[in-house]
């Protein structure tokens, strides 16, 4: 990411749809159409992996971390593909645009997707193209469908809950569930057959229109997962296979008693004393679905907060230091390191900062932070940028919006400071792109707005609320929003500031 460019930031739940949900339909093109006629470069998403209505629909906790999510799949282009017919796609309920309603979704789309499953069953085990997907992602295919499915047909609450035999995986055990849950197992592999075929079909198109797709891939994973089950051994579990000790981070910005994730943490020796190899192929698999990878909490990588399991919040926690050397120099042996981004937000360290140093990787600058207590000296102001090399964002998903933060959050001495900083008042309608501009005109190499920031929307368009477990990544834009004065703004401050080039 070492050209001067800049992108979006929208999650692909958030796009326009007409099944309550944005999908990898019509209106994800028409969003690729956009970026590109305003002279983008860059798409960013959040994670892709499945949600779970138990974890708030959180794309940062999920059932696996290589399985693209069943809700993101298009049932028109399903249609297309000839899995459904007119009559299946009838709908009782119409979903509101405004937000997604997961339950209803959930319900309604599931639905749809086994009624393809059912016209397609018969068919796959001749279907060359299915036939190949599972052969060429059969090292986490077949237990993420066996999981996906024993944990439907018994009703179990995690695979803690297996029986015995399946829970610990005997081998007889994990043959006799492979059979008797035979149809089940199919149905999720088509699943993930139709969301690769999708999503392989809008990165070619977006690429193609010289849209790069940044993604973004979670530190942790749940407990309640397929790798967990799969791997054991590289969690820190009891001799009962609970978690021993959880994720979290101590106080910061977004909770004064600090946040406890509670996916269990990993065991980083067993991990090194074989390589790294987890790490490795769950990276190289996003790194075949995106062009450049966000890694979030890129300071676990260094050091981690680590909490007792027994303890109900983040504040009794210990950092736990890692080799990071070791494990960037085996990654960067694998992979080009100018395809990651470190998300370096929060409690940062400078033992953090050397290593981001070390690998020479672009960290992130948050506007909304630079008008706080270290104004004007702090490092998210743009005139103190230090290096180019860095991803510059008005906000991000777990931010307010621009406007919710001017109207919510700021207070007098931060809006007297901004408007120190760009000499002279604005009104309030402007604000968004005043701050548009600030990214624009960094020195970064990279500047990202979230979308509800080009549009000037309030906190009611804030996507997530840290430590906030229900309401959150509901966030849909409205159709029609693409004006043709929206383009045309955008493509002026784009190319006003150097950024223009596509990369196609």
């Amino acid at each position: 990411m070492n050209k001067r460019a800049s992108g979006i930031l929208l999650h692909i739940t958030s796009l326009p749809s007409l099944f309550g949900i944005g999908d990898m339909g019509p209106e994800s093109y028409r969003f690729a159409d956009f970026l590109a006629e305003a002279r983008q470069s860059y798409w960013q998403v959040l994670p892709i992996n499945p949600t779970d209505n138990t974890f708030g629909n959180s794309p940062y906790s999920g059932p696996s971390s290589y399985a693209g999510n069943p809700l993101l799949i298009s049932p028109e282009m399903i249609k297309d593909a000839g899995y459904l017919c007119a009559a299946d796609m009838n709908m009782e309920t119409t979903p509101k645009p405004e937000r997604v309603d997961y339950g209803l979704v959930t319900g309604f789309k599931t639905a749809l997707l086994y009624s393809a499953f059912k016209n397609a069953e018969t068919h796959l085990p001749g279907d060359s193209g299915f036939m190949e997907f599972s052969r060429e992602n059969e090292h986490w295919l077949e237990d993420y469908a066996l999981y996906a499915s024993v944990k439907k047909i018994l009703n179990c609450s995690t695979w803690r809950d297996f029986p015995a035999d399946l829970r610990d995986r005997d081998e007889k055990s994990l043959e006799f569930w492979r059979d008797k849950a035979g149809s089940e197992v199919l149905y999720h592999k088509f699943l993930q057959y139709i969301f690769f075929s999708q999503w392989s079909s809008l990165k070619k198109y977006a690429n193609g229109s010289g849209i790069e797709i940044i993604g973004d891939i979670p530190y942790y994973i749940n407990y309640d997962s397929s790798e967990v089950w799969t791997h054991p051994e590289l969690f820190k579990l009891d001799e009962d296979k609970n978690p021993a000790f959880v994720s979290g981070v101590p106080p910061d910005y977004f909770s004064k008693t600090g946040q406890l994730w509670g996916n269990p943490v990993y065991d980083w020796e067993a991990l090194k004393a074989t390589d790294f190899e987890w790490w490795i192929k769950r990276i190289g698999h996003n790194l075949k679905l995106f062009d450049y990878l966000r890694l979030d909490h890129f300071r676990g990588f260094v050091s981690y907060w680590e909490v007792k399991a027994s303890e109900k919040t983040a504040l009794k926690g210990r950092w736990v230091d890692l080799d990071a050397a070791s494990f960037f120099d085996t990654l960067f042996s694998h992979f080009d390191k100018s395809r990651f981004i470190a998300e370096d937000l929060g409690y940062i360290t400078p033992d953090v900062n050397k290593i981001i140093k070390k690998y020479a990787l672009p960290g992130m600058k948050i506007l909304l932070f630079a008008f706080g207590n270290d104004f004007p000296y702090g490092s998210y102001l743009p005139k103190n940028f230090s290096d180019k090399n860095c991803v510059v964002y008005t906000g991000t998903h777990d931010n307010n919006t621009v406007l919710g933060w001017w109207t919510d959050d700021a207070g007098k001495n931060r809006k007297k400071k901004f408007f120190k900083y760009i000499g002279g008042e604005i009104d309030d309608r402007d604000l968004n792109w005043e701050f548009v501009k600030l990214a624009m005109s960094s020195i970064a190499d990279t500047a990202i707005i979230p979308m509800q920031d080009i549009l000037g929307l309030g906190a009611d368009a804030k996507m997530n609320r840290p430590s906030t477990k229900s309401g959150n990544w509901e966030w849909r834009l409205t159709p029609g929003c693409y004006k043709d004065e929206l383009v045309t703004k955008l493509k002026e401050i784009t190319e006003a500031n150097n950024r223009g080039e596509l990369s196609g």
